[in-house]
């Protein structure tokens, strides 16, 4: 059972890796088992949905770890500024990282339009990034945004820091993140002077209901 869990596991992960390199059409079930080292016999097995449930699975898992590096980033921040700096900065670092070479994983489901044939990816795409922006957007209430205000900037920051991936990969240069940097610090630094919120805005976000390979519950 622990060798079918890892096989299913590997296989997401391996999905999202190269989905996030490839976009969703240029990913075939023979790449994720190469990268992967899962044996031919368990995609059908681990995925009797086919290429359409890996993908989904694969964004939910690209979703989870996103809201898990918004918790930690926000953990380590002091203020809804250093909170957004540093959230942009480590997208700096993925990209310069990864060689210019890294998307999202949930992206490619939405430009290359494979939700046309599907509702599931349709709704996993759409579910996956309101459960990002939802997550920061209760992070920056607790650093004293009123909801109004932290959505909205929750919002600009999702937004931006997926357009800053496409044009970093385009001109090989991490400039895109650094002038989105620039821009979300001057605009956060403004909403922190506005109104503050008297009761706390929404509950937190309990992550572990997404259904990631193995079980329940991870840019």
């Amino acid at each position: 059972m622990a060798q079918r869990t890892d096989a299913r596991r590997n296989m997401v992960q391996a999905a999202n890796q190269l989905i996030r390199e490839r976009g969703y059409h240029a990913t075939a079930f023979s790449d994720v088992l190469k990268l992967s080292g899962a044996p031919r016999g368990s995609v059908y097995f681990h995925f009797p949905g086919g290429k359409t449930q890996l993908a989904a699975e694969a964004a939910e898992a690209h979703a989870h770890e996103q809201i898990q590096l918004i918790d930690r980033v926000a953990q380590e921040a002091t203020s809804a500024v250093d909170l957004v700096e540093r959230y942009v900065d480590l997208g700096r670092e993925g990209m310069a990282g990864s060689d210019y070479a890294r998307g999202c994983g949930i992206a490619p489901l939405v430009t290359e339009d494979a939700g046309r044939d599907s509702p599931d990816l349709r709704e996993t795409s759409r579910r996956t990034f309101t459960e990002m922006i939802d997550r920061l957007t209760f992070h920056l209430v607790t650093f004293g945004l009123n909801r109004p205000d932290a959505h909205s900037l929750a919002n600009a920051v999702i937004a931006g820091i997926e357009g800053a991936m496409v044009t970093s990969r385009a001109l090989h240069s991490t400039a895109p993140y650094d002038a989105l940097r620039t821009a979300l610090s001057s605009h956060a630094t403004r909403l922190s002077r506005g109104p503050k919120p008297t009761l706390p805005a929404i509950p937190r976000y309990d992550v572990d209901h997404i259904v990631v390979a193995g079980g329940a519950g991870v840019q």
